[in-house]
């Protein structure tokens, strides 16, 4: 994605337009403040078009008088190839989500966006089969898109900028193609910005029940101590949580020895940083399962419990689905 300045003509292009209320009807807005939004707008952009696979440039057109306006013209590098619509789409796109709060689904108000799109006095037929293709090749993708950590933190960030600056009492966004509305003006005051800002930067963790770690330093006394392993080919510091697990290796009932690996369920912790960068935070080790001596598994106590608690359950659905069979 490019960004190119200062383009006069803006009339008959894919554009969004970001209005900046501000306070007094003044035409003047901090710039570092103004930049910091526009970077994190910018930043969904180039997620969005990596989404859909779309080579586009963004220009942007000189400031005009009410509050503080600017103008974002997306083209597409393949504008021949696919055609004017797929332009369309990605301002839609761009439009609904800085304008969706957290607690909404963006592939609900995705959907109700494309059924305006169709709605437009659209006078080729083929520019319809178009867009019913384009909602066919997106819907594949719009789940990621919705749930996209990158786009939710720019999302953020952006609210969050515009929050801390008491300047700004409202935002505005509009988007048009061929200088038809696409989506209407929606307008979005002061005391809305929170609904888009997230609470903290943790995203949900990933869990996996058989992890096999090989241990690299085992912790054998008492404390919050962290452990050292290997998983995956990667080196990690990690906690142990199981007190049945530490307690028989605190009693020597578990020797470690070159190579000693275990079988366990691990808690990897995850949070997001400002540019939208997901990085690991923290490992822990919930339950082990088995630990191998001389490479044979020796199970656990509560990997034998956690064994047979699963078994049952599967024994279970299946004479569930057997007697709705019959």
């Amino acid at each position: 994605m490019k960004i190119k300045e200062n383009v006069p003509n803006f009339k008959d292009a894919n554009t969004i337009e970001i209005h900046y209320w501000l306070k007094g009807g003044t035409h003047l807005m901090d710039a570092y403040i103004q930049n910091k939004c526009e970077h994190e707008f910018l930043g969904i952009i180039r997620e969005i078009a990596l989404k859909v696979n779309a080579d586009i440039i963004v220009e942007t057109e000189p400031f005009r008088e009410g509050g503080l306006r600017r103008w974002f013209k997306v083209v597409s590098k393949e504008e021949n190839k696919k055609g004017p619509i797929t332009q369309a789409a990605i301002v839609a796109l761009i439009t609904v989500i800085l304008s969706t709060p957290i607690s909404k689904s963006i592939e609900k108000v995705i959907d109700k966006v494309f059924e305006d799109v169709e709605m437009q006095d659209l006078e080729k037929e083929k520019i319809k089969l178009e867009i019913k293709k384009l909602r066919q090749d997106l819907n594949e993708t719009e789940r990621n898109i919705g749930g996209n950590v990158t786009i939710k933190k720019r999302r953020s960030n952006f609210y969050s900028n515009l929050s801390g600056y008491p300047d700004v009492d409202e935002i505005s966004i509009i988007s048009q193609d061929n200088s038809k509305t696409i989506i209407k003006e929606n307008r979005i005051k002061r005391n809305r910005f929170s609904e888009f800002i997230l609470v903290n930067d943790d995203i949900e963790p990933i869990e996996i029940n058989n992890a096999i770690i090989e241990i690299i330093s085992p912790v054998l006394k008492k404390g919050n101590y962290s452990w050292m392993g290997v998983y995956e080919g990667n080196i990690i510091h990690f906690k142990i949580k199981s007190a049945e697990f530490k307690s028989l290796v605190q009693s020597g009932k578990i020797q470690f020895k070159n190579g000693t690996s275990i079988d366990c369920q691990l808690i990897i912790h995850r949070a997001v940083d400002n540019e939208g960068v997901i990085k690991v935070t923290k490992h822990e080790v919930i339950r082990v399962n088995s630990y191998f001596e001389n490479d044979k598994p020796v199970e656990t106590p509560e990997g034998k419990s956690y064994r047979q608690k699963r078994e049952a359950d599967k024994s279970q659905y299946r004479l569930f689905d057997d007697n709705n069979k019959n």
